[in-house]
């Protein structure tokens, strides 16, 4: 009894450290691993052919060569991530390039309100342009001081702390930038179209 004492001490809300329940959304609970969570294998990606497309309702199409990519100026984001399955991770640490330069680069119109992500797996998720817009977003290429892993969407992949991890697509090889707002993969199934974790946006129809 002692030990689910001590259980029930540390922890607050089911599966959350006590003093931390404002950092975890409804529905979350708290894990130390990264889960590796993919619909297909991962795609082996060469450095040497990898490129970044910025297309779309967009002033300047733009393609990115990994060396290009390279010459960015970089950030590092320390932030939480929420899965829709209902792990939470806290305090990932993310280096890459904040999307506002990437939007910077493309020059989106004034037409343009959302953007669909592409990625080398033929995945896709759909975001508003707004919230590409949050400094803490970025497209990264490290991960916890170590360059990306694969399977956790090396070479580059999208991190949107304030949305579900759906949504941080991996593997990304192109931005399309869209008028209207448009169903990725997981959204053509019935999730959610923006997927904010706060308000439990999981499911269309849901909140």
């Amino acid at each position: 009894m002692e030990v689910f004492r001590q259980v029930a001490a540390a922890f607050g809300r089911r599966g959350v450290p006590k003093g931390m329940e404002d950092r975890v959304p409804p529905g979350q609970y708290v894990t130390p691993k990264m889960p590796v969570m993919s619909m297909w294998p991962t795609p082996h990606i060469d450095l040497a052919t990898w490129r970044l497309r910025l297309f779309g309702e967009v002033e300047r199409e733009t393609e990115l060569t990994w060396a290009e990519w390279e010459t960015l100026a970089q950030i590092e984001v320390t932030a939480d991530f929420h899965c829709v399955t209902q792990w939470s991770r806290l305090n990932v640490g993310w280096e890459g390039v904040p999307a506002s330069r990437v939007l910077e680069l493309a020059q989106p119109k004034a037409s343009a309100r959302f953007v669909m992500l592409h990625c080398y797996d033929g995945y896709a998720a759909n975001i508003d342009i707004d919230a590409l817009r949050s400094p803490d977003v970025l497209f990264a290429h490290r991960m916890d001081g170590a360059p990306l892993e694969g399977q956790h969407g090396g070479p580059l992949r999208l991190v949107v702390p304030s949305r579900y991890g759906w949504k941080s697509a991996k593997w990304v090889s192109g931005v399309e930038f869209l008028t209207e707002d448009s169903p990725g993969f997981w959204e053509e199934l019935g999730y959610h179209m923006r997927g904010d974790p706060w308000r439990e946006e999981r499911f269309r129809g849901w909140r």
